[in-house]
């Protein structure tokens, strides 16, 4: 069975970081590429990073570039994602799955709240 366990999530001041972390289980990790997503308070969930599956082939969107770094660690079935200068609107539900696998169930998110 195909989980992820996202964790790391948790209340920082604007300015702030966080690293969040993944672990998954279920299938050959270092076979698929792996994404992070977020869905804030009232929005739609997007897609926030990606990572081939030997780690190259990073991308992000717009509002998080140069402030996110998606990492992984194929020895520990793990994907990361260091958050730095974390602003308000960063504030959101933060999940991981295999990147193109629409077939794969949501994990229960990990959450950030950035608030002064």
């Amino acid at each position: 069975q195909v989980q992820f366990v996202e964790s790391g999530g948790g209340l920082v001041q604007p300015g702030g970081s966080l690293r969040l972390s993944c672990a998954a289980s279920g299938f050959t990790f270092s076979m698929y590429a792996m994404s992070w997503y977020r869905q804030g308070p009232g929005k739609e969930r997007e897609l926030v990073a990606r990572i081939g599956s030997a780690g190259g082939g990073t991308n992000y969107a717009d509002s998080v570039k140069g402030r996110f770094t998606i990492s992984r660690d194929n020895a520990k079935n793990t994907v990361y994602l260091q958050m730095s200068s974390l602003k308000p609107e960063d504030t959101a539900v933060y999940y991981c799955r295999r990147l193109l696998v629409s077939y794969d169930s949501w994990g229960q998110g990990t959450q950030v709240t950035v608030s002064s």
